[in-house]
């Protein structure tokens, strides 16, 4: 079942001189519920800009989007935002915690500003952060948190709306080896379990390679290639 699609999708800007800078130059990209794909290319390429417009943060300037089954293009501003509240979770390389919450009072606030009721949230944020290995620092602020642990608890707080989709730009590029290994064993792990589907944008080999797909971003395009030609 396919959780998100693009069809056709161009991200133009007007530069300093007037001139139109095009990012993304026609992109289709189908992402079933369960699948990992994988999306490098050169920094500048626009992969950024491609993960906001899947993610609802932006608007293309032609093309569609469709969101578990829905078409982004004929809904107001306030629709959309619902429905990536619903739908969408993101992972950035910074963690973005707030510093004054606890890490089950951070996974917690997405549920608290949806509506969720306190002891429904807090027993969700809870058992996410058990799942992440967490289960003895849902007390800790993240100042006390280690970047793997950081990191783990801004996965959980991504997941806290049971998300059809999950959007993950250079997740681990500010962790050392072995808490990368850890964090992208767990992408694996819930992108399958949880029947996730997921997009990630990143310049490691070893996460590359656990994708079910790797396409790389070049000249606004997206093509598939195959893992030897992967540089991390």
């Amino acid at each position: 079942m396919t959780a998100i699609e693009a069809r056709g999708l161009v991200k133009s800007y007007v530069g300093g001189d007037g001139g139109v800078i095009t990012v993304l130059d026609g992109v289709d990209l189908s992402v079933a519920r369960g699948e990992m794909v994988a999306i490098i290319g050169a920094s500048g390429a626009g992969k950024s800009t491609l993960l906001h417009l899947l993610g609802a943060l932006d608007r293309p300037s032609t093309g569609e989007i469709v969101i578990a089954g829905r078409t982004l293009g004929g809904l107001d501003d306030d629709a959309v935002s619902a429905l990536r509240n619903r739908t969408v979770g993101f992972v950035f390389q910074f963690h973005h915690l707030l510093r004054e919450f606890t890490a089950l009072e951070n996974v917690m606030m997405p549920l608290r500003i949806a509506g969720t009721d306190d002891a429904q949230a807090r027993q969700r944020a809870q058992a996410l952060l058990d799942r992440m290995g967490l289960a003895g620092r849902a007390h800790h602020r993240p100042a006390q948190l280690s970047g793997g642990e950081q990191q783990r608890t801004a996965v959980a707080r991504a997941l806290a709306a049971d998300p059809s989709v999950l959007l993950a730009d250079e997740p681990s590029g500010n962790l050392d080896h072995g808490n990368s290994e850890r964090l992208h064993d767990l992408f694996v792990q819930l992108t399958r379990e949880l029947e996730i589907a997921m997009v990630v944008v990143t310049h490691n080999r070893s996460l590359a390679a656990r994708a079910d797909r790797v396409l790389q971003l070049e000249e606004g395009k997206l093509a598939r290639i195959e893992l030897p030609e992967v540089v991390a």
